[in-house]
């Protein structure tokens, strides 16, 4: 079922719950569709009255900012071992080549890597976790968490449904044209981190 024709049966808080729920997982480090769930969700805002952005998106940058620094507390407590659990766990998004990406863009960019991680579909799921276990001071998580939380998903639910006003009269199809992009660009961005992950796999066996 279209994730927008079913979030339509469901009550206006109902929606807010679940956004902040999928998008709180997703950035504890479970994979999760955030980005779908949140774009759909704003779709259908810009649609429905009873569906308020301001509250939506305030949901959705909850949910991100709560859920990475929970992903930041759990990870400074497990530390490595918890990254080996993870990696039996979700083979396909904890792999030793990706962990290894991670952590050479947490090398690279420190504080930062929090924040524009949360524009990487993969990167998401991995920010808050790895930041704890790295022992990244919490004041510089906090900052990049926050501001990436509040760019990220109010951003986007502003950018959604202001299009979405703006293209009433063709919003069927754009709706379509919406998840499709973005899946696209999860999908894409995944497909990038997956072949510099493969790269990197040789020299993190090694090291």
């Amino acid at each position: 079922m279209h994730v927008q024709e079913w979030l339509e049966t469901v009550p206006a808080v109902a929606v807010y719950a679940l956004v902040g729920l999928v998008i709180g997982l997703e950035s504890l480090g479970i994979p999760l569709p955030g980005e779908i769930i949140l774009v759909s969700s704003a779709l259908l805002a810009s649609q429905h009255g009873e569906i308020d952005p301001v509250v939506l998106g305030a949901s959705a940058t909850a949910g991100a900012i709560i859920g990475d620094s929970i992903g930041y507390a759990i990870g400074r407590k497990g530390g490595r071992p918890l990254l080996a659990w993870l990696g039996n766990k979700f083979p396909k998004h904890f792999s030793e080549g990706h962990i290894a990406t991670a952590e050479r863009s947490f090398e690279k960019w420190g504080m930062w890597a929090v924040f524009f991680g949360r524009f990487v579909a993969l990167l998401r799921i991995f920010a808050g976790p790895l930041a704890g276990v790295l022992r990244m001071p919490y004041w510089k998580f906090a900052i990049a968490n926050v501001l990436g939380g509040i760019l990220w998903a109010g951003g986007t639910t502003a950018v959604i449904y202001y299009v979405g006003i703006v293209a009433e009269s063709w919003l069927k199809r754009f709706s379509w044209l919406g998840l499709v992009a973005a899946v696209l660009v999860g999908v894409t961005s995944m497909l990038v981190l997956k072949r510099k992950a493969k790269k990197a796999q040789p020299v993190a066996a090694a090291e």
